[in-house]
């Protein structure tokens, strides 16, 4: 929570740092752009001195910034901006004072600085100087009001969006933190229960997957609540589990592994190895009398990533017809493997031809669409 909180500030802070120099250099470049027309306009009515229609822009900029300035809090209220009609009702109410104010205090620095350089400033009566610099006015400000309003509105959007794409994914990590949960109780009770037949037959073995059973807590306490991990962890974890069953089912089960060295950082789904295994354990060794091979395979197949687990016993069903019906275990797995972010994920459970049955989890990274 506390990365999402600094992630949250450091964009948010970087949007508005856009927004104020979009704001910034919008202005400049919209001064810059009257300076040069009133030097043009100037020199075309015979004008020789050309710092005064520099001066008369520069006045107004510095005046106009400043009353904008002023305005800043308005401006950037983030509860008007999401009533626009609001936040351009209260802006245009002052308008009379911004209009009143700019043209004293502009036409108040021109006169000031022109009596510092002994000369004199002239223009228009001050009732229609006024009237044409209001209408002037009122027109670049309402433009600058729309502006600032989309600029803005843009940033909110994008704060709003942020903080939507935060929910997600909070609420997917607590989907798959109560989808992990449910795995605990299930596998506590099928490690307890092959104590408990050891019990009978063999302290020693029991005593041992006492032990391989204290390993497995440990490992999953050290996990922590992570909902995913590692192909290496996992694969820690199952050898501990594989061992625990093996102790159970003696000379009735044997596990090969074939695990491809450059699968061991790929991510995946905690546990999804050790109910791939158990579901083998659970509806082929204990419901087959014959000796069991089980095959676990970590495998890299077109830059996609294949988890297998397959033996040679099983069948996915004994009525002829009739579809199996998904457990609660791999229903869960199926929507934590939809749940991984960014990822194209699919799980499968084949019949193999007189070789039992293949469960395969295939991950593969989502290719942006360029189209």
């Amino acid at each position: 929570m506390v990365g999402y909180q600094e992630f949250d500030v450091s964009r948010e802070r970087e949007q508005r740092r856009i927004g104020n120099v979009s704001l910034i250099a919008g202005a400049i470049l919209f001064w810059a752009l009257m300076v040069a027309v009133a030097v043009q306009d100037y020199r075309r009515h015979g004008g020789q001195e050309w710092w005064e229609p520099v001066f008369w822009e520069i006045s107004s900029a510095l005046v106009g910034s400043f009353i904008f300035y002023l305005q800043l809090p308005l401006l950037l209220d983030q509860n008007l901006l999401q009533t626009p009609r609001l936040w351009f009702a209260r802006l245009l109410r002052y308008l009379p004072l911004v209009c009143i104010g700019f043209v004293i205090l502009t036409f108040s620095l021109r006169h000031a600085v022109y009596a510092f350089l002994g000369r004199s400033y002239s223009h228009d009566p001050w009732l229609s100087l006024f009237i044409y610099e209001s209408i002037k006015l009122s027109i670049f400000v309402g433009l600058f009001y729309v502006v600032v309003f989309g600029v803005q509105s843009y940033l909110f959007l994008l704060r709003e969006k942020a903080r939507a794409e935060k929910a997600f994914q909070l609420f997917q990590q607590a989907q798959l933190q109560n989808l992990s949960q449910q795995l605990q109780p299930h596998f506590l009770f099928n490690a307890l229960n092959t104590i408990s037949s050891l019990m009978y037959s063999d302290i020693k073995a029991a005593d041992t997957a006492l032990n391989r059973l204290a390993q497995l807590l440990r490992h999953h306490l050290d996990a922590g609540e992570q909902s995913v991990s590692t192909v290496e962890q996992e694969l820690t974890y199952l050898r501990a589990y594989a061992e625990l069953m093996q102790l159970r089912f003696v000379d009735r089960v044997e596990i090969k592994w074939e695990i491809d060295a450059a699968t061991l950082a790929r991510p995946v789904p905690s546990l999804c190895l050790q109910l791939l295994l158990e579901n083998t354990f659970k509806h082929t060794v204990e419901q087959r009398s014959g000796f069991c091979t089980i095959h676990i395979a970590a495998q890299i197949r077109e830059q996609s990533l294949v988890l297998a687990v397959q033996d040679n016993l099983g069948t996915l069903s004994d009525v002829a017809g009739q579809a199996p019906k998904p457990g609660i275990g791999l229903n869960n797995l199926r929507q934590r493997l939809a749940l991984m972010p960014g990822m194209q994920t699919s799980l499968q459970i084949q019949n193999q031809p007189q070789t039992g049955v293949r469960t395969e989890i295939v991950i593969s990274p989502t290719v942006p669409d360029h189209a």
